[in-house]
């Protein structure tokens, strides 16, 4: 399987984080941006009274889509063919490429208008129509702000989390000649919409994603908030539309379910104000042609994977970026992918069969805010520590694996916290050693060599005097007495 083409650099998660952490503009505009999500998100859902069990009915309905996944696309194939449309089935970014290239290529246009989807950054399509001699054009405001600001997306929902009013009307001054651009939220609304207006109406071919695929009736959903994705989905004559094999649903009915936990995850709206549902072809309404690629690229081998399966339930809220910490100070450049916070953290490495994103499964505190907020109920945390074990098989079969720090250390703490006295003597050792670099207040504040990047950012507590277990054993020497062996712990603190 080939790699998918990306513009990301590769980075490990610690070093791209760490310049990341360095700019303090896009800390503010990430964190400002997702509190407002998330403080939305929990007042729409704290109207439902049954928000719980809409949870356990979108995770069982995705799980068991997923445990059937094989009836359900040929099923879904089946019903679009019958309504007029082409299944192609893509194995890898590289095979989704050429078919769209192609689709593309055989009406000889040389521009397309896009819907916002990440399984298009993914794959790298638009590099690989640009150089092939094809423009896309983002339509969803905040990918046009992205791909005008010659930036890369930072959020599922919202792509220009990272950029705020006065640095997006920079960008439409300079991309779209308008050096008098005001900067209210209608000035710049107004600018995009003039922009891509004549689009709308000049180009013939389009290229979008999808939301949801409708195995029952071979019907395709898209939800949005801007009305870009109408116009996409109406007036040319030529829809394209990438999908994932995981986003299928076995019945129409499922949407019910859904369509009400994703906008109240996603943006903390009640409903989607563009919800378009479409089957085939039809005279007289909407593309003369419709085509449905059906992307692998790496999910088929998660789905085989009993642990990690739920990674594909996924339905691209980006609920758990908004509710991460972890992501709150980086923002979704550190993840050096089209699939950040928490989510991509599981998702990527997983795509790339672990030879890529392997730090990603350790951006993460464990926290479990991220599952708390997953409307299809996937256990993020737990997937992250079976990638992590995953790292380690992998490093465990390579001689420089075995003799880096990381193993060394964790096979040397395993040697002494699996015998009691190896453990009591180690805290002994510590208790002498620490006395170097306690402070006046108590704390450790500087390590040396790799244990500083400890306490680069915060104090470490020193280890008591006396630990509770040697506390417990003179308790017990004293008849059980606590009183005598609490006091004369807090004589030697």
């Amino acid at each position: 399987m080939s790699a998918p083409q990306s513009h990301w650099t590769n980075r490990s998660f610690p070093e791209a984080a760490k310049e990341l952490l360095a700019d303090s503009q896009i800390r503010r505009n990430v964190r400002h941006a997702t509190d407002v999500i998330q403080a939305k998100r929990n007042r729409v859902v704290g109207e439902l009274p049954d928000w719980e069990a809409l949870r356990e009915a979108g995770s069982a309905i995705r799980a068991h889509a997923l445990e059937h996944l094989d009836e359900y696309l040929v099923e879904f194939e089946r019903n679009c063919t019958r309504a007029g449309g082409t299944v192609h089935w893509a194995r890898d970014a590289a095979e989704a490429n050429r078919i769209i290239l192609g689709l593309i290529q055989r009406h000889q246009a040389k521009e397309v208008i896009k819907i916002k989807t990440m399984t298009s950054e993914e794959i790298g399509l638009n590099r690989h129509l640009e150089a092939n001699g094809v423009r896309p054009h983002e339509t969803d405001l905040a990918e046009l702000i992205v791909q005008l600001g010659h930036d890369k997306p930072s959020h599922f929902v919202v792509p220009a989390l990272h950029k705020n009013r006065q640095q997006v009307r920079e960008i439409f001054q300079r991309e779209m000649h308008l050096p008098e651009l005001g900067d209210k939220p209608e000035d710049l609304c107004a600018a995009a919409r003039a922009y891509l207006r004549e689009k709308y109406l000049r180009i013939k071919v389009a290229v979008s994603g999808a939301n949801f695929l409708v195995a029952e009736n071979g019907a395709v959903c898209i939800v949005e908030s801007e009305g870009n994705g109408r116009m996409c989905l109406t007036l040319p004559d030529v829809l394209i539309s990438l999908v994932g094999i995981e986003k299928v649903l076995p019945r129409f009915r499922d949407l019910e379910v859904v369509l009400q936990t994703l906008p109240r995850s996603a943006t903390g709206e009640r409903m989607n104000p563009y919800n378009s549902i479409w089957t085939g072809v039809h005279e007289g309404d909407g593309p003369k042609e419709f085509h449905v690629v059906l992307l692998d690229n790496g999910r088929s081998p998660i789905l085989a994977d009993g642990e990690a399966r739920q990674t594909l339930k996924c339905i691209r809220c980006a609920a758990c970026l908004n509710a991460c910490p972890v992501y709150h100070q980086t923002g979704g450049h550190a993840y050096e992918s089209a699939y950040p916070g928490p989510i991509g953290a599981i998702l990527t490495p997983q795509l790339h069969s672990m030879e890529q994103g392997r730090t990603l499964p350790y951006a993460s505190s464990l926290c479990g805010a991220c599952y708390e907020v997953c409307p299809v109920k996937i256990n993020i945390p737990e997937v992250l520590i079976h990638l992590r074990g995953k790292v380690v098989e992998q490093d465990q079969k390579t001689l420089g694996g075995k003799l880096g720090v990381w193993n060394v250390g964790m096979q040397a703490a395993a040697f002494v916290m699996s015998s009691a006295q190896r453990f009591t003597l180690a805290q002994h050792m510590g208790q002498l050693a620490q006395k170097i670099f306690v402070s006046k207040s108590g704390f450790i504040e500087r390590l040396p060599f790799m244990l500083s990047g400890w306490t680069q950012t915060r104090d470490l507590k020193a280890l008591p005097q006396q630990s509770f277990r040697d506390w417990w054993a003179e308790r017990e020497s004293n008849g059980g007495d606590a009183t005598g062996a609490a006091k004369e712990s807090r004589d030697a603190k």
